[in-house]
């Protein structure tokens, strides 16, 4: 898989399309879960992508501390049902936190995940935080990184 990482204006409109179509096989169709992908916040995000055989395959965005979060924030990771067996989940995620480092100089990071991805997110050094709570019907978790 190779990965790129780029401003939103640096999109290609395919690469934009999709981004947008990945999202929506595991969002909305796989999850089953009707809910508003396109928030307005693509504009002002960094778009981690990762491509195999010119396909986008994996994907999130990051926000600088401030905008989503009082930490930088890691958002919207999804890797292909038909990719996931290749472990491109932990790749995007290492390319999300060194892309967070280079363009937000900070290692604080939060996310917002869903529950039963928290060994995910703790193998890459992330703990819960609070109390579990419900994001468009799906149990979720506030996790950080220091």
């Amino acid at each position: 898989m190779e990965i790129t990482i780029k401003k939103f204006e640096n999109l290609s409109i395919y690469e934009l399309y999709d981004i947008l179509q990945l999202r929506s096989e595991v969002f909305v169709v796989e999850q089953d879960c009707v809910y508003q992908d396109i928030d307005g916040k693509d504009a002002k995000a960094l778009h981690i992508i990762g491509k195999k055989d010119g396909k986008v395959i994996a994907y999130t965005r990051c926000f600088p501390a401030g905008f989503y979060f009082e930490e930088a924030a890691i958002g919207r990771v999804v890797v292909a049902e038909n990719q996931r067996k290749f472990s491109y989940g932990h790749d995007i995620m290492d390319a999300s936190k060194k892309a967070i480092k280079k363009y937000y100089q900070t290692e604080n990071i939060k996310l917002s995940a869903q529950q039963y991805l928290i060994k995910f997110y703790q193998s890459h050094g992330f703990e819960p935080i609070g109390e579990g709570y419900l994001e468009d019907g799906i149990p979720h978790i506030a996790m950080v990184k220091a």
